[in-house]
């Protein structure tokens, strides 16, 4: 019998309420780079993503339909004037790809500190909310307008 290891559908979606319905076409995430998905409060959300080395120009956001993509890559420099001993801060290009549930859109994105801040909001239609129906009185019977014809 075989398990399956869901935590790839926690760590890459946000605002699901049905996270099964994700199931088809789910593939694990790569390490790099390290992010964190929080809820801000009911309907909103933040997801950081740490790009240490990167600027606002080396990084771009795209949401598309259900789609949140965020790509990084550092433009070629010319050659460092000193030896590097040892290279411990990645600089490597990433694409990191978030799945969205329905009405949710980006609010802002902001870089701070070597962390990228993408803040998303949830917001559902009126058509779309729960509403409540008053009941009507169960005696209460159609009027009639009756009116007469003269000949």
């Amino acid at each position: 019998m075989r398990t399956f290891d869901l935590s790839p559908l926690y760590r890459s979606t946000v605002g699901f309420d049905r996270l099964f319905s994700l199931m088809d076409g789910v593939d694990a995430a790569p390490g790099y780079p390290p992010y964190n998905i929080e809820r801000t409060s009911e309907n909103d959300y933040r997801v950081t993503v740490a790009v240490a080395g990167f600027s606002e120009s080396d990084l771009s956001i795209e949401s598309k339909e259900n789609t949140l993509t965020i790509k990084g890559g550092k433009q070629p420099t010319a050659e460092p004037t000193g030896e590097v001993l040892y290279q411990g801060i990645a600089a490597r290009a990433f694409e990191r790809v978030f799945q969205l549930a329905d009405y949710v859109t980006v609010k802002n994105a902001a870089l701070q500190n070597g962390l990228l801040h993408v803040d998303l909001v949830r917001e559902i239609p009126e058509a779309k909310k729960p509403r409540q129906i008053p009941i009507g009185n169960a005696q209460a019977k159609p009027q009639v307008v009756e009116s007469k014809v003269a000949a």
